[in-house]
């Protein structure tokens, strides 16, 4: 089991990291991501500002899956990825999302690749989360 969470763990840390390039650097994926989420929820401030706080949020969480405090990265995980699933499905971002060239032209989309991968994440988090509660009842018992 200790390989499993422990594979848990990296394919989060994996995920989120990799994702920081795009959310600390305006990519235009990120731009259409957030810009949308703060006009939609007429925040515009979040348009401009929610990639860096989440972005900082997901280094924290994979940061913490490492350490002792490995229960509060992966609630740290579930509760980001609670977080995009809602967006993806209830907001005008939708499942799919635009593809932009190097120009940031629209020349496609993802076919729903990082609504998967958010998915993922949370079901492996919310796994860790699980498999935390029940060590902790197996050593009260």
């Amino acid at each position: 089991m200790k390989y499993i969470k422990t594979g848990l763990c990296i394919f989060i840390a994996f995920v989120f990291i990799q994702s920081l390039f795009f959310k600390f650097s305006g990519s235009p994926e990120t731009e259409f991501i957030f810009g949308t989420l703060g006009e939609w929820s007429g925040q515009a401030w979040f348009g401009k500002y929610g990639a860096y706080m989440v972005g900082i949020v997901e280094l924290i969480a994979s940061i913490l899956l490492f350490t002792r405090l490995h229960a509060l990265g992966a609630f740290l995980a579930v509760g980001t990825m609670t977080g995009a699933i809602f967006f993806h499905l209830f907001t005008p971002i939708g499942v799919a999302q635009p593809a932009f060239n190097e120009a940031g032209e629209v020349v496609g989309n993802d076919g729903g690749t990082l609504f998967v991968m958010a998915c993922l994440v949370w079901l492996s988090a919310a796994f860790l989360l699980y498999q935390t509660r029940k060590g902790d009842r197996e050593e009260v018992d």
